[in-house]
């Protein structure tokens, strides 16, 4: 590998195991041939839209307002779980009907994980009720990814002590911090339900140390280096008031209310010093300690497979983070390795072509390095290969010194539904090389990755049910993809170098993910990891060996949610551009991809099919 950059996206926090809120949804009137709507109806079943009945059957009118009924429930459930993600998802939740969410970060134990299940099963069986083939095509869409849904998270059933709320990077105690940072202030209400909200952290991080002790009994606990690297992250956590970050990003949203006299913005200051002083700082030291206590108690030091239940857990996480069409983890491996293959022989071609390559890698660099001077310039580059995106505005910001070495090296903090051209994106300028990597970063959450995507999809999405259910695989995979893309475009590189760089990116990509599979699933040990990667890649840096391995321990199939998502994308253009042949354009492929939206992909392949036959 030449350079292994990753990033990671700060989502919203999820305190029960369910479908996270994110925006996914399909376009209500469609007038492009790319369009999902034109499809033909199916006699075959399977996830295609058939036709819709005409609406003037009792029997049709009362399937469309069911769905539409258990919709709505679920879209309240979902939003109503805690203060945090429902602030995140709706600026005006009252507009939605929703006025009844606690202040607070909601509950979390072992036993409200069970309950979840269970209240599953009872929205699965209303889902069964329905007469699929009298619902709108629309409504058959979300009854399709539901369905999906359900069905993936049917496995998860005890199971609920291997799950992980914490982790390196990825975990609650790192995305938590950010996103109180992000908490934005509308008006003077606002500023009050934060300090309320903040003030209950102490009490939700101590459900979450009661849940880690749990996992030690059943002898699950995370390892002692896991715990090292937590604690040694949230070290900038405990900083003192008036030194806290939590301090001084407060105080500019406090200033940035135009409502609010000068006495008023100094007292909610102090009021906010005090709440970190009380709450805030005790409950990082909490969790901290406490973690510390259990050290000693991990019973596992390798995969999750070496666990009584770990292989049947990696296998759930797998088809529930990936919505992946591979139904064995063998199939997915094979075509990892078969994908990294190509990668490999692509980039040995090119150095052989072009032997110059090999002195420009260490020394390239990209036409911009100003962040919004790329972001602008993406959008010009990519108009003849994507649809047309309506205006959105974004702000560019810095990740706290304090905590560079803590968070991923970039993310894109999806807005509030309701004020979906509102967007935030972080660099962490202590990940970042601003002359080698943040061109293709901001690809990545910008544009047009997450940035677009997301704008795209608010933006014409007419269900909003649909709107918060989230398929980290298909958003990562379609960012990943993008970014990919990018290293090709008018971006000051030549074709060769870019292609290169490309095809680099995706090789330690694969080889990250396949590292996963093989410790995880098949369960390799640090020594097999070292000699595969000095063997085949010439790695033998036993500090990155160490690092790789850890990692893949802390966060077992994260990498995975990016690559197979990915992974998926590239089989269905191969597939369309072999089917189609000349008729092949790219802007309708990504049409296609748009438009159908977020969902697992054993749901989005047979609609591929149908889009491919209509075409």
């Amino acid at each position: 590998m030449l350079k292994n950059t990753r990033k990671f996206r700060c989502v919203f926090l999820c305190v029960l195991l369910s479908v996270s809120f994110l925006c996914s949804c399909a376009r209500s009137s469609p007038s492009q041939p790319g369009d999902y709507e034109s499809y033909r109806a199916s006699e075959s079943g399977g996830a295609q839209l058939s036709e819709s009945p005409a609406p003037d059957s009792p029997q049709v009118q009362k399937a469309r307002v069911d769905f539409d009924t258990l919709c709505g429930k679920l879209f309240h459930d979902q939003l109503s779980e805690n203060y945090l993600t429902l602030h995140y998802t709706l600026a005006d939740p009252a507009s939605y009907g929703i006025t009844d969410c606690a202040l607070d970060f909601g509950d979390f134990s072992l036993e409200l994980l069970k309950e979840a299940g269970e209240t599953q099963k009872e929205d699965k069986a209303a889902l069964d009720k329905i007469p699929v083939q009298f619902l709108t095509k629309q409504q058959q869409l979300t009854y399709k990814i539901l369905q999906a849904t359900y069905e993936a998270e049917a496995k998860f059933e005890g199971l609920e002590l291997y799950y992980q709320p914490l982790a390196p990077t990825v975990g609650v105690q790192a995305q938590l911090p950010v996103l109180l940072a992000e908490y934005i202030f509308y008006s003077r209400q606002d500023v009050e339900d934060y300090l309320t909200l903040l003030s209950t952290i102490d009490r939700y991080y101590e459900q979450i140390l009661e849940f880690e002790k749990e996992k030690a009994k059943a002898g699950l606990f995370m390892t002692d280096t896991c715990v090292d690297t937590i604690v040694s992250d949230c070290e900038a956590y405990l900083a003192a008031p008036e030194e806290n970050f939590l301090a001084s990003t407060f105080d500019e949203r406090i200033d940035a209310l135009t409502d609010l006299g000068e006495d008023e913005k100094n007292a909610y200051k102090a009021r906010n010093r005090e709440v970190l002083a009380d709450h805030f700082i005790p409950a990082y030291e909490t969790l901290l300690n406490g973690l510390v206590d259990l050290k000693g108690t991990c019973t596992n030091e390798m995969g999750l497979c070496h666990y009584p239940k770990g292989k049947e857990y990696y296998e759930y996480l797998v088809h529930s983070s990936t919505g992946t069409t591979y139904e064995t983890i063998d199939d997915l491996k094979d075509a990892v390795e078969k994908q990294l293959n190509y990668e490999l022989m692509a980039m040995s071609k090119l150095l052989i072509d072009h032997e110059e390559l090999g002195d420009q890698l260490d020394n390239y660099q990209f036409s911009s390095t100003d962040p919004n001077e790329i972001l602008e310039h993406l959008q010009t580059v990519i108009a003849s290969d994507f649809p047309e995106l309506e205006d959105a505005s974004y702000t560019t910001k810095y990740v706290p010194s304090s905590l560079e070495h803590t968070l991923s090296p970039a993310f894109f903090l999806v807005p509030p539904m309701d004020r979906y051209k509102d967007c935030v994106i972080y660099i962490n300028q202590g990940s970042v090389n601003t002359s080698g990597d943040l061109y293709t970063t901001l690809a990545h959450e910008g544009y047009p990755g997450h940035l677009y995507q997301n704008v795209y999809f608010l933006g014409s999405c007419d269900i909003p049910l649909r709107k918060i259910l989230s398929f980290g695989s298909y958003s990562e995979g379609w960012a990943t993809y993008v970014e990919n893309y990018a290293y090709t475009t008018d971006n000051g590189l030549s074709n060769e170098l870019g292609r290169l760089l490309a095809h680099n990116a995706s090789a330690s990509l694969a080889l990250h993910a396949l590292l996963d599979i093989n410790i995880n699933y098949y369960g390799w040990d640090k020594e097999q990891v070292s000699s595969y990667l000095s063997q085949y890649y010439d790695i033998s840096d036993s500090t990155m060996v160490d690092q790789i391995y850890g990692y893949m321990l802390d966060a077992p199939v994260n990498y995975l949610n990016y690559y197979v998502g990915y992974l998926e994308i590239l089989r269905m253009k191969e597939q369309a551009k072999k089917t189609l042949k000349d008729r092949f354009e790219l802007k309708e492929f990504n049409r296609f991809l748009l438009d159908i939206g977020p969902a697992p992909f054993t749901v989005i392949k047979p609609y591929f099919k149908e889009w491919l036959e209509a075409f």
